[in-house]
């Protein structure tokens, strides 16, 4: 007799989301983190519209929109001449395509330190077994299938706990990934970020920016408002562009805070903390996720989309495919790696194509002219301002950003 149906390995939004599944299915989960919540998650803090939709499946979007945080209308792309794109979110319904549902499209911006507390608690209130302050160190084995958990903490030291299946929802330096061999630090297909909080940044509005600009080429400066007159600053970049050119994050965004484009945006602004950095394991290639007895999920998977950053979305869309392969495998006790294959299929055919055009995007925008010219075209052209709103809300095939004729279309609109 196994202690649980299954185990989960942190308690970020996979790992939550995947507790309410649970739930929902009457599965005996045990979630554990080494944190105490609330804390801080270093990131962006924006939730997306598949998030919305992942939420509003669970039940939960109405006590989300009453968090702390701020509503996102629009997203402007800024190119390197400071050229702006205002895209509207509410141009199309969101056409979710892991859950089915057809939702407003709406975002947020709401810090991790708040929102993964409110998906914890959540998940605590239905039933999980949770424990905080509990440090993994390994995994158990039954000769090649993984089949619980060894760890430690602060009140009753070292504690073993089986289940015949373990989700590793435990981010990119996921323990469960290391001691299944699955970690990798690979420079190509990773980007580091930095994020610095801010009092009193001015121009904020219901808008989301990502700005292209030069002084963090070949990264990207965003701004995004919080709650309150908190905003969210920050710059992301490929790991390797900053070996390669010996980059200094920390300068770079201090340089573009007080470039001629934003530092009267700063001018009466302070910053609430030093800027803190975290790394991103980019879905740029596809990754093994799966194996005996585990499943890897969220950044544990590699699964932040190499365009923007955004991780939350498609780590709650892990979860929730976690959860149905979990059924699946209980119902047939098939464990191994090959039962599992289904839950990393499933992903890649719902995420796949929007995270290859992604992957695309983040090449392409390397190229200052190029960059320059779609915003250009999208600041200008109602059609391509429309087709990125159909594209974001998937009632438009991403299949155009990588069709050579669209762009040849693109010079006489």
């Amino acid at each position: 007799m196994k202690d649980y149906d299954l185990i989960i390995v942190g308690g970020g939004p996979a790992g939550a989301a995947a507790a309410l599944y649970a739930a929902r299915h009457s599965l005996r989960a045990l979630i554990v983190d080494k944190a105490r919540f609330p804390r801080d998650k270093i990131c962006g803090d924006a939730v997306s519209g598949k998030s919305v939709a992942i939420l509003s499946d669970l039940g939960l979007l109405e006590q989300v929109r009453a968090l702390p945080g701020a509503p996102v209308g629009h997203i402007v792309f800024a190119g390197p001449d400071h050229t702006e794109a205002n895209i509207p979110l509410d141009r199309y319904p969101l056409q979710d395509l892991m859950t089915g549902q057809t939702l407003p499209m709406e975002g947020f911006v709401i810090r991790r330190a708040v929102f993964d507390d409110f998906l914890f608690q959540q998940a605590k209130a239905c039933s999980t077994e949770c424990l905080e302050e509990f440090t993994v160190e390994d995994v158990l084995w039954d000769g090649d299938q993984v089949v619980g958990i060894r760890g430690t903490d602060g009140t009753k030291g070292a504690r073993e706990f089986t289940a015949p299946l373990v989700l590793g929802c435990d981010g990119y330096r996921s323990i469960i990934a290391q001691k299944v061999g699955l970690y990798k630090h690979e420079s190509a297909h990773w980007m580091v970020a930095l994020r610095q909080y801010w009092r009193g940044v001015s121009g904020l509005t219901d808008q989301i920016e990502l700005h292209f600009i030069d002084e963090v080429r070949p990264g990207y400066f965003w701004i995004f408002p919080a709650d309150g007159d908190r905003a969210n600053i920050g710059i992301g970049m490929g790991h390797q562009a900053i070996k390669q050119q010996h980059i200094n994050l920390k300068e770079m965004l201090a340089n573009a805070i007080a470039s001629p484009a934003f530092r009267a945006r700063f001018a009466d602004a302070q910053p609430m903390e030093h800027p803190v950095g975290w790394n991103l394991p980019v879905a740029t290639k596809r990754r093994t996720a799966c194996g005996n007895g585990f499943l890897l999920l969220g950044d544990a998977a590699g699964l932040i989309d190499p365009f923007t950053g955004e991780g939350i979305s498609n780590a709650l869309y892990s979860a929730r495919t976690a959860i149905d392969t979990a059924l699946v495998a209980g119902q047939t006790g098939d464990y191994s790696g090959h039962a599992l294959r289904p839950y990393e299929d499933k992903l890649w055919q719902t995420l796949g194509s929007e995270l290859r055009i992604s992957t695309q995007l983040h090449q392409l925008v390397r190229s200052r002219t190029l960059t320059n010219f779609l915003i250009h075209k999208a600041a200008r052209s109602p059609y391509m301002s429309d087709l990125i709103c159909g594209m974001m809300a998937n009632a438009v095939p991403r299949k155009h950003l990588i069709n050579p004729l669209f762009y040849l279309k693109l010079l006489f609109k």
